[in-house]
């Protein structure tokens, strides 16, 4: 147990300095890379939904203080933790999942995991970018929203396949 806290509190770590310095990467002034969503969706399958939120909202708070963003991030982030055990009900193999089974790449396949992250970073854009304009320019949001997507899941996939994987929890 304390080898999967270290390891939690090490990626968190990753994800805010990892965020945090790359926040000015910005693709044509529309997509921005939100790598730090990664951290929640990537919690063990049987992860409850109240230490999700909980850890949603420190990550997103941390998010925040650097963004100086008011609580956006935390907000859209204990949204996305709320969602992500549903989904993944939603979604369930026929089989089910293996006990201690990770929601990454290597371990459910590509289609698995790019239906399984691809709603819940689109929620998570939309909201944020939505609440950002205060839903007064909804084309110029959605334009945020879906070149964000691309390149955010464009950057997870790429670093599923560069970073070394766990395979249980």
């Amino acid at each position: 147990m304390t080898r999967n806290l270290t390891v939690y509190i090490i990626s968190f770590v990753a994800y805010v300095l990892a965020q945090v310095f790359f926040k000015n990467l910005v693709l044509f002034n529309t997509g921005f890379c939100f790598l730090y969503v990664i951290f929640i969706l990537m919690m063990p399958i049987e992860t409850s939904n109240l230490f999700l939120m909980a850890a949603g909202f420190v990550i997103g708070f941390t998010v925040d203080v650097f963004y100086n963003s008011l609580g956006l991030h935390a907000f859209t982030m204990v949204f996305i933790a709320y969602l992500r055990n549903y989904w993944l009900g939603t979604i369930t193999p026929q089989g089910g999942y293996d006990p201690g089974a990770m929601p990454n790449l290597p371990s459910q396949g590509v289609q698995w995991f790019l239906v399984y992250t691809m709603p819940l970073v689109f929620l998570h854009h939309l909201i944020l970018f939505l609440v950002e304009s205060t839903g007064t320019l909804f084309w110029y949001s959605m334009l945020k929203t879906i070149s964000s997507l691309i390149f955010t899941m464009t950057v997870i996939v790429i670093l599923q396949y560069l970073l070394p994987q766990r395979s249980r929890a």
